[in-house]
């Protein structure tokens, strides 16, 4: 006999003496945190069969019929593991580039099961009050910018920071998305540059929150091209939420898989995880459509 039924023996029948000897199985079985339906179960199969029948059966085996197939199996966690997708996205995914058919719980059920159903730093702290979504009709009439503050640890254990300035259409969720070693309005007037290159459709209006970045000589840069600067008000960056969401993302997603070498590698890196977003990746905000995808169906 193993020593865990030594232990099931023990415990049941610790329960059954003392409600023997105090002679009241309701205060027992409150004292040992059970129902009194439990009780009488131990104490039937204790009378008709001895000891051995307090010993815990083993649970019914799995049915390997009702398994996810081992090949899509690997596919989930590859795309986890690759990717950091949730169980929504990684259904969508299936369906789109391999053509399976899987429900949101069966992915879930294969994440748990191998101990990936948590990412890493992907937990919320805290409750988030509920918001009401807008969303622009027309791409380009609204552009939000911000600014994502990159800490990097190099090979000789230095430590260096990096800006992601990024910009997100806020009818197709497009993104561009290009590095700087400084952060600065010279660099906010290049990254309008980027995108006006970047972005496949006139650009109306830019939302900023009210960085330095973002003041006099970058508000007039805009203006002068035609292109109008709005500031969101001071301490709201839920106002430039779909910035914000996606900086979370990115952290999520890309910079959680990577490691920092140089420059040059950190910024080719960065253009194919913006291909990757704006052209591959469904985005539950589009009911798992691609920006680009709803960016061609707004533009037809």
């Amino acid at each position: 006999m193993t020593a865990k039924a030594h232990s099931d023996i023990r415990r049941k029948l610790k329960v059954l003496n003392y409600a023997k000897e105090i002679g009241n199985i309701t205060k027992a079985c409150r004292y040992f945190g059970i129902s009194r339906e439990t009780y009488y179960k131990w104490k039937r199969a204790y009378d008709q069969h001895g000891q051995e029948a307090l010993i815990n059966k083993k649970p019914c085996p799995e049915n390997p019929k009702l398994r996810t197939p081992i090949r899509i199996e690997k596919l989930i966690l590859h795309l986890r593991k690759t990717y950091h997708l949730g169980q929504l996205r990684i259904k969508w995914y299936l369906k789109r580039y391999h053509d399976i058919e899987i429900s949101e719980g069966a992915v879930y059920y294969v994440l748990k099961r191998n101990g990936m159903n948590l990412l890493p730093k992907n937990q919320r702290k805290r409750s988030i009050k509920p918001f009401k979504r807008y969303e622009k009709k027309v791409p380009g009439h609204r552009i939000q910018i911000d600014v994502k503050f990159l800490n990097f640890t190099t090979k000789e254990g230095k430590k260096i920071r990096r800006y992601q300035y990024t910009a997100i259409d806020d009818a197709t969720r497009a993104r561009a998305l290009k590095i700087y070693s400084k952060h600065t309005q010279a660099n906010a007037i290049d990254f309008v540059n980027y995108i006006l290159k970047r972005f496949p459709f006139r650009i109306h209006t830019v939302q900023t929150d009210n960085g330095h970045e973002f003041q006099v000589k970058f508000h007039w840069y805009c203006e002068d091209l035609g292109i109008r600067h709005v500031y969101i008000k001071p301490a709201s960056p839920h106002l430039n939420g779909k910035v914000e969401r996606s900086h979370s993302t990115d952290k999520q997603e890309f910079y959680q898989l990577i490691e920092y070498t140089d420059d040059i590698d950190i910024r080719k890196k960065l253009q194919e995880w913006e291909t990757f977003y704006n052209c591959h990746r469904p985005h539950s905000a589009l009911k798992g459509k691609t920006p680009y995808e709803v960016l061609m169906e707004r533009l037809s």
